[in-house]
C-alpha cells in the first residue's frame, strides 16, 4: 500500500510535533504548510510563555505532559537546550488551596509524576521571593520547567526535515479541496498540495481552517495577560534565564517564571476577551505578531498589585512590557483531536498548549498509522465527544470564556457547569422541580441528584455524614433514597442515557462485528456488551436490545459511540444508525415492589417467567406505549420503561400514581450511584477507558471469544493470558472517609494505583471505592491505604459484588 500524502496545517509546536512522530515512525510523504515564517510563525507558540505544569486531574493530560517534558528535556539546537527543568511550585496562601494542593499531589502520585508537599520555610528555600508570610504551604514537581517553545519548533522541524518531511512558510491556505467525502488537496496561495490526509494544527486559526470542510470546531480564542518586568535588585547578576522553578500563585490567578534577572507574570484573572479567528490580523498585517495584541494596563493593575504583595522584591521593579497573547480554549478544557465525521481524511489536533504538544503529536502519529492510539486514552480528547448543542456559538464562546475565569479555580469533581443553563430537560422536568429536585448537568440535561421532598425519609435512619469535601453537592436524602429504593419502590429518570437505533436487514451482522457479546439472538433478547478498539482496548460498554429482526435499540455512553458506529457502517447502505434520545425518555422503575406497581397497569404479562431478567418487550403501561428491558442498574427487580418523549409526562404521572399508596418514591443520581457501586457495575470514562481491557477491568463475560471474528478479537487473546492490574473493590469502614475519585491507592508507603469510583453504600454500611491495583495485591482482605488529602484511609479489597451476589433481588 502506498503511504498517504499528508499535509499538516500549521508549523507551530503542534504541527511540528506531528510532522516529527509521523516521519520517525516512517511517514515522510509529509508537507507541512504555515502561512508565518519559520521557526516562530506568529500563532501562539511564538510567544507562549512555556511553563510546563504537569499536574491535572486527568491521567490523559497529565501523560501528555509528562512525554512533553521528556522530549523536550531531550532536544537542543545548536547547544541550547529546549527545556530548562527548573521544576514547578504551587503555593497556597488559604486554607482552601492548601488543602486543593493536597489534593493535586494525590493526582500526581495517581499518574506516577514525582512530587512533594512543601512547607512555607521549603517554598522560599525554593523560591527565595516568596514572601514567607504569605504563604501556608506548597506542590513541588521537580520535572516540571520551561519549554523553549520557538527552539523545540525548530528541533523538530529539523528532526523531520532530515528524514524528508517537506516544510513550507509563507503559505496561506485558501481552501481545502475535496471529492466524493474525502479531502484530495489544500489550496494556498503558491498552488495546491495534493493530499489523502489534511490535519488541522493551525490553533487559534483552527475554526477558520475547519470551516473549508463544513466542520465546526469549538474552540475560542482568548487574550491572555503576560508582562515582563524589568530588571528586579535581587536577582542582579543572574547570568542564567532560570534558576529557580516556575511558579503558580492560583489564589490570584497568576503564575511567574525568570528572565534572566527579571521576571514574567501571567495572569488569568481579568475579563474574559474573546477574539474570533476571522477576526485575526494576517502575519503581514499584525505589528507584532497575529497571535499578539495590546496589552492592557488596566487590566493588569490587580496583578502587579499581588505580585508586590507575594514577592516583596517586585516592589523595586516595574512592568516594562506586556502582551495579551491569544490562546485557545475548549467548552471543557480539553484538546480536540480527531478525524471529522463528515470527511474522511480530515483531521484536527486543535486547542493544545505548549505543555502537552509533544504529546499531542506522538498521539495523532500514533492515531494516523496504526488506527489508533496505544500510549495514551484520548476520549476526552476526542473532537466527536460533543452533542449537538454544544457545538452553538452561543454556548462555545459561554463556555470557553468560563473556562478561562476557572483556569485556576477548585472546582469540586460534582460543580456543575455555569450557564447557559437549562439546555435539556425531560419530559418530567416539572414533576421534579414541584418535589424539589436538587440538579446537577450531564451533557446539558438537567439531572436530579436528590429530592427535597424526600427529607421526611431521612428521619430514623443512619445516615452518616461524609467529610467536609465530600459533602458538597450531597444530602442525607440521598442516603435515604437509596435505603427507601431497597425497601420499596422508586422512579429514576434514566433519560439522559444516549439512546440509538440500529436498523436495516444488515443491521444483526453489523452489530456483531462490533461487539464482543453475541447479538444475532431472537427478538426480545438483551445483551450486556463491550465495543473494543483494534488493540482490544475498551470503547464503551453498551446494552444492545433486539426489538425486531432488523431493529435494533442500543444504550450507548455517549457521542463517541455513535461516531464509533458511523465509521463502521457498511458501503452497501444495508444499516441505518440513528440518535433516538432526544426524542425518546425513559424510567427506571426498581426495587421489591416494583412488580406491583407495575403489573396492574398492563394486560401484558410482567412476571419473572412473562419477561425474563436481560429480555425486552413491548407494551401499554396504562395508555402509553412503552419498550420495558427487564434489567436494573442498582440491583433490584425492575424495568427500564422507554416511551416517546411527548407520552414520557403521561407515563410518570401513571407510574408515580400508583407507587405512592405502597411507599413507593423518586430518586435521584445520588443514591443511583450508591446502589450501582453495591453492585459493582462499572461505568466506562470512569472505571475503565480505552487504556484497560476487559479482563483486567472486570467484565470478562461480556467476551464471547468463540463467536465469530469482531474488532478487538486478535488482540484480547494476546491480552488475556497477561493480566497485570484488576479494578478492584475496596471498602471503607470509617462512615466519614468518603472519597471522591482519582486518589491514590498506597501499598505500604508506596503508590500502587488509583480509584476510580466511589460513593457510600447506604446498604452495607461502608464506604466503597473502586480502584485500579495490581493483581497480586487484588486479593479480597488484603489491606491498603487511600491518600485523601493529607491522610492515608485504611481500605480493605472485597469480594464483589457487595450486594446480593446470588442475583437473587434481580431475578426475582
Amino acid at each position: 500500500m502506498a503511504e498517504p500524502r499528508v499535509v499538516i496545517i500549521g508549523a507551530g509546536v503542534v504541527g511540528a510535533a506531528l510532522a516529527d512522530e509521523l516521519s520517525a515512525r516512517g511517514w515522510t510523504e509529509v508537507t507541512v504548510v504555515d502561512q508565518g515564517p519559520l521557526p516562530a510563525t506568529g500563532g501562539s507558540s511564538s510567544h507562549a510563555p512555556g511553563l510546563v505544569f504537569q499536574t491535572n486531574a486527568s491521567k490523559t493530560m497529565t501523560e501528555l505532559a509528562r512525554y512533553t517534558v521528556e522530549k523536550f528535556s531531550s532536544l537542543e539546537v545548536d547547544g541550547k537546550p529546549c527545556f530548562l527543568q527548573v521544576g514547578g511550585l504551587e503555593v497556597a496562601t488559604g486554607p482552601e488551596r492548601l488543602a486543593e494542593i493536597q489534593r493535586r499531589h494525590g493526582w500526581l502520585t495517581s499518574w506516577g509524576v514525582e512530587s512533594r508537599l512543601l512547607s512555607p520555610e521549603e517554598c522560599v528555600e525554593r523560591h527565595p521571593l516568596v514572601d514567607r508570610d504569605k504563604v501556608l504551604g506548597g506542590l513541588f514537581v521537580p520535572t516540571d520547567g520551561l519549554a523553549k517553545a520557538v527552539l523545540a519548533v525548530e528541533a523538530q522541524i529539523r528532526r523531520a526535515t532530515e528524514r524528508g518531511v517537506r516544510f513550507l512558510a509563507r503559505h496561506e491556505v485558501l481552501d481545502i479541496r475535496q471529492s466524493d467525502g474525502r479531502v484530495t488537496a489544500v489550496v494556498t496561495d503558491h498552488g495546491e498540495i495534493d493530499a489523502d490526509i489534511v490535519v488541522c494544527c493551525a490553533g487559534i486559526w483552527g475554526p477558520k481552517i475547519a470551516r473549508m470542510v463544513g466542520m465546526n470546531l469549538p474552540l475560542t480564542p482568548l487574550a491572555h495577560q503576560l508582562a515582563w518586568t524589568g530588571p528586579v535588585p535581587a536577582l542582579a547578576g543572574q547570568t542564567e534565564e532560570a534558576v529557580r522553578p516556575i511558579l503558580r500563585h492560583q489564589d490570584a490567578d497568576l503564575y511567574y517564571r525568570d528572565r534572566y534577572d527579571g521576571l514574567g507574570i501571567g495572569y488569568y484573572g481579568h475579563r474574559p476577551m474573546p477574539v474570533s479567528a476571522d477576526d485575526i490580523l494576517s502575519v503581514d498585517e499584525a505589528e507584532e505578531m497575529p497571535s499578539v495584541l495590546k496589552f492592557t494596563e488596566e487590566d493588569f493593575e490587580p496583578a502587579w498589585t499581588e505580585t508586590q504583595s507575594l514577592l516583596p522584591a517586585t516592589q523595586e521593579a516595574k512592568v516594562e512590557e506586556g502582551i495579551n497573547g491569544l490562546f485557545s480554549f475548549t467548552t471543557d478544557g480539553y484538546p480536540l483531536l480527531g478525524e471529522s465525521p463528515d470527511v474522511k481524511g480530515f483531521w484536527v489536533a486543535e486547542a493544545v498548549w505548549v505543555t502537552h504538544s509533544a504529546g499531542v503529536g506522538r498521539a495523532v502519529a500514533e492515531w494516523l498509522v496504526d488506527g489508533y492510539c496505544s500510549s495514551f486514552d484520548l476520549h476526552e480528547c476526542d473532537v466527536n465527544r460533543f452533542e449537538p448543542h454544544q457545538l452553538s456559538p452561543e454556548y462555545v464562546l459561554a463556555r470557553d470564556c468560563q473556562n478561562f475565569v476557572e483556569v485556576y479555580d477548585i472546582l469540586h469533581p460534582l460543580q456543575p457547569s455555569g450557564d447557559p443553563r437549562p439546555i435539556r430537560t425531560s419530559p418530567f422536568y416539572a414533576r421534579q422541580q414541584a418535589h424539589g429536585a436538587f440538579f446537577l448537568e450531564a451533557n446539558g440535561w438537567e439531572r436530579p441528584q436528590w429530592y427535597e421532598a424526600n427529607a421526611p425519609l431521612v428521619e430514623g435512619r443512619n445516615i452518616p455524614t461524609p467529610n467536609d469535601w465530600a459533602a458538597r453537592y450531597w444530602s442525607p436524602i440521598v442516603g435515604a433514597e437509596a435505603q427507601a429504593t431497597r425497601e420499596t419502590v422508586a422512579l429514576y429518570d434514566m433519560t439522559a442515557l444516549k439512546r440509538l437505533e440500529v436498523t436495516g436487514p444488515g443491521a444483526a451482522a453489523f452489530l456483531e462485528r462490533l461487539c464482543t457479546g453475541k447479538i444475532d439472538k431472537s427478538v426480545g433478547s438483551v445483551t450486556y456488551t463491550l465495543l473494543l478498539d483494534h488493540d482490544g482496548g475498551i470503547r464503551s460498554d453498551i446494552t444492545v436490545a433486539r426489538l425486531a429482526r432488523d431493529r435494533f435499540q442500543v444504550g450507548a455512553n455517549g457521542n463517541l459511540d455513535l461516531d464509533w458506529f458511523s465509521r463502521h457502517l457498511p458501503a452497501d447502505g444495508t444499516v441505518q444508525v440513528r440518535d433516538i434520545t432526544a426524542g425518546t425518555c425513559c424510567i427506571g422503575l426498581w426495587g421489591p415492589l416494583a412488580r406491583e406497581v407495575l403489573q396492574p397497569l398492563t394486560e401484558a404479562d410482567f412476571s419473572h417467567d412473562g419477561l425474563k431478567y436481560f429480555r425486552a418487550k413491548q407494551a401499554y403501561i396504562g395508555s402509553v406505549p412503552v419498550t420495558a428491558l427487564r434489567l436494573s442498574y442498582v440491583g433490584e427487580l425492575g424495568w427500564e420503561l422507554y416511551t416517546t418523549a411527548d407520552q414520557g409526562l403521561k407515563l410518570w404521572d401513571t407510574l408515580w400514581a400508583a407507587a405512592q399508596p405502597l411507599g413507593g418514591i423518586i430518586a435521584g443520581r445520588g443514591a443511583f450511584n450508591s446502589l450501582r457501586l453495591e453492585k459493582g457495575y462499572r461505568s466506562f470514562g470512569t472505571d475503565m477507558t480505552y487504556e484497560h481491557d476487559p479482563y483486567e477491568a472486570g467484565v470478562g463475560f461480556a467476551v464471547k471469544l468463540d463467536k465469530d471474528d469482531f474488532i478487538g478479537k486478535a488482540a484480547l487473546q494476546r491480552r488475556k493470558a497477561d493480566v497485570r492490574r484488576r479494578l478492584t473493590c475496596l471498602t471503607i469502614d470509617n462512615p466519614r472517609a468518603v472519597v471522591l475519585g482519582k486518589e491514590p491507592v498506597y501499598d505500604g508507603e508506596h503508590a500502587v494505583g488509583y480509584v476510580t469510583s466511589a460513593a457510600y453504600g447506604y446498604t452495607i454500611g461502608k464506604g466503597i471505592a473502586y480502584a485500579w491495583l495490581p493483581a497480586e495485591l487484588a486479593e479480597p482482605g488484603r489491606r491498603v491505604h487511600i491518600g485523601y488529602f493529607d491522610q492515608r484511609i485504611e481500605a480493605v479489597v472485597a469480594e464483589e459484588p457487595l450486594f446480593d451476589p446470588t442475583m437473587s433481588r434481580l431475578r426475582g
